[in-house]
């Protein structure tokens, strides 16, 4: 197939890119950050070290980042059928990505936490403030532009995972890219959906960069 023959399947295969990266990545927020905001907290310069869960915990976050995502998305074929009843398609994508990701945000999520300045903390704790107030008044908003990055970095990495995902039944730019491109060794559609993919990334990013810019309080 010509450019000119693929262009009326690229405003869907793009609405289900942007519809897997969104959900998944909202998704593995909603996993992610209270894992590593667990994983600042029980830290052992953290506001209530616990070493054993943040030993384990740590653990398996890092088995699941160290998991090629290709391998992860097979691996996953009977969990995701038994979630969403199918393993090709959209929805069924957004399982393995979700899983995929999770860890990844956890960490993103902890190195932003990590670099909130202990001495505000303290502040905070010489007033009397609870755990729970400190998470929520002073190291939330104190690492929110490095949360608002992080996500958009996290954004940027699910897209490409949701693009790899096609291998496997999954939509998307990936699955032109591939199913007309690869298999067909169309190498001028392939190029078409990379340039795709890298304009899309690039307006991610900048959504991060500026979000990230408006958040920060050191600028104003």
């Amino acid at each position: 197939m010509s450019i000119s023959q693929i262009l009326p399947l690229i405003p869907q295969a793009l609405w289900e890119s942007v519809y897997m990266t969104v959900l998944s990545t909202l998704f593995a927020y909603i996993i992610g950050m209270p894992l590593g905001l667990i994983l600042v907290v029980t830290g052992k310069d953290g506001i209530h070290p616990m070493r054993a869960l943040n030993l384990v915990l740590g653990a398996v976050i890092n088995f699941l980042r160290s998991v090629p995502f290709i391998l992860l998305l097979f691996f996953l074929n009977p969990f995701t059928r038994w979630v969403v009843g199918t393993t090709v398609g959209s929805p069924a994508t957004i399982v393995p990505l979700v899983i995929s990701a999770f860890p990844f945000v956890a960490r993103m999520v902890e190195s932003s936490a990590k670099e909130v300045d202990r001495g505000v903390i303290e502040a905070s704790q010489s007033m009397g403030a609870s755990n729970w107030q400190i998470i929520t008044k002073v190291i939330l908003p104190e690492a929110k532009p490095g949360l608002i990055n992080g996500a958009a970095l996290s954004a940027t990495t699910i897209l490409g995972y949701s693009a790899m995902a096609s291998i496997n039944g999954g939509g998307g730019l990936g699955a032109i890219a591939i199913n007309y491109g690869h298999y067909r060794r169309n190498y001028a559609v392939m190029f078409a959906m990379i340039v795709v993919l890298v304009l899309l990334v690039q307006v991610l990013q900048e959504f991060g960069t500026r979000g990230s810019r408006l958040s920060d309080r050191r600028i104003r």
